[in-house]
């Protein structure tokens, strides 16, 4: 996988104000606001930034807490691990592997069979359904 890097200036260009203040600020969406939240499509979902490939739809699933929810990334070696002591709280940050985009973080509450809870915002991603028709 070939890395992406651009200037602060490239990324501001590049995505949304609310896309810039999350990917590149590690910020988070308000709750239920994001357009993936409920959505039970088909298909790939690659990181808003680069365009990685980091979730399959298989792997989706409701957790009730506001964000796409994920079992297990489309490949362990698409994304990355930090420990993310920020706002007084102790999580697992969880990056895009290729540009260093802040994706979401992971808990140790989700389902079988992995039981992580990848807790990614939606604005992070792209939904590709052109494989699946």
């Amino acid at each position: 996988m070939t890395e992406v890097t651009r200037t602060d200036e490239e990324w501001r260009a590049r995505l949304s104000p609310e896309q810039y203040q999350v990917l590149r600020l590690k910020g988070t969406e308000p709750p239920f606001s994001g357009q993936y939240v409920h959505t039970k499509a088909d298909g790939t979902y690659r990181c808003a930034a680069c365009g990685a490939e980091l979730f399959a739809s298989g792997t989706k699933f409701d957790s009730g807490t506001g964000w796409p929810s994920f079992t297990s990334p489309a490949a362990a070696e698409a994304v990355e691990l930090r420990p993310d002591n920020s706002h007084g709280m102790s999580r697992i940050e969880v990056i895009c592997r290729r540009c260093g985009s802040h994706l979401g973080h992971v808990f140790d509450d989700g389902p079988a069979p992995t039981g992580k809870r990848f807790c990614i915002n939606s604005c992070a991603l792209d939904l590709d359904t052109a494989d699946q028709a």
